[in-house]
């Protein structure tokens, strides 16, 4: 599953693009009165100003055991948000290592390399090193019905989890990280979990979809 765009929400529409645009020094596009959209690799991040906004989770990949130069990368900008005293987290059983930061809106943002996934063209990191959007948050109090609605619509399936309070849905390239809202908050800072509407767009086995989550209901987009 590669993410092509995402949209989601903010209540802070300006200082939002000033912390993707100056902060991160991600290229910002299309940027217009109530929204506008950050450039990260493949992927589309788009910002759509509502005063309804609640916080998300989200992914970015980066390349392949440049976690270290990400962290020191990052630590001139932002706070990290340690698991502990972790501030590189690893999770082994994904064969990845992540590293986790808030935006303006407490958004959870992450940076997750893939071992033997994405390989570095260049030994250094900067923001261009920010390859696409790897994962986006979905917080519902069904999550069995979220999955067959993405494995009957979309061939998706279950990479990691239960249906019980914690399911990834997709694969490497790109998951869907379903919790049930009423018995897990968001790792690693246990903030609670909204189910914060959103916009996706994604490939799959050479397939496009368009799929959105608003009000803990999944609907295709019509096209």
């Amino acid at each position: 599953m590669k993410i092509k765009e995402l949209e989601i929400s903010t209540s802070r529409l300006l200082k939002q693009l000033r912390f993707y645009r100056d902060t991160l020094g991600l290229v910002i596009k299309n940027e217009e009165e109530d929204s506008f959209q950050v450039s990260l690799g493949y992927s589309v991040l788009k910002f759509q100003e509502s005063e309804d906004a609640t916080p998300y989770h989200i992914a970015f990949h980066i390349p392949d055991r440049q976690e270290h130069l990400a962290l020191k990368w990052l630590k001139s900008r932002v706070e990290i948000l340690k698991n502990n005293e972790d501030e590189i987290i690893d999770f082994s059983g994904w064969n990845a290592k992540s590293i986790y930061f808030y935006d303006v809106d407490f958004n959870i943002l992450e940076l997750i390399s893939r071992k033997d996934f994405n390989k570095p063209e260049s030994p250094d990191f900067s923001e261009k090193n920010i390859l696409g959007i790897a994962e986006v948050g979905l917080a519902t109090a069904f999550i069995e019905e979220k999955y067959q609605f993405l494995h009957q619509k979309c061939g998706l399936k279950v990479f990691d989890g239960n249906f019980k309070n914690f399911c990834a849905i997709g694969d490497d390239k790109g998951l869907l990280i379903t919790i049930d809202k009423n018995l897990k908050d968001w790792f690693p800072t246990g903030d609670e979990a909204f189910g914060s509407d959103f916009r996706i767009k994604f490939e799959h086995q050479d397939k496009n979809y368009e799929v959105t989550f608003s009000h803990d209901r999944l609907e295709m987009v019509k096209k």
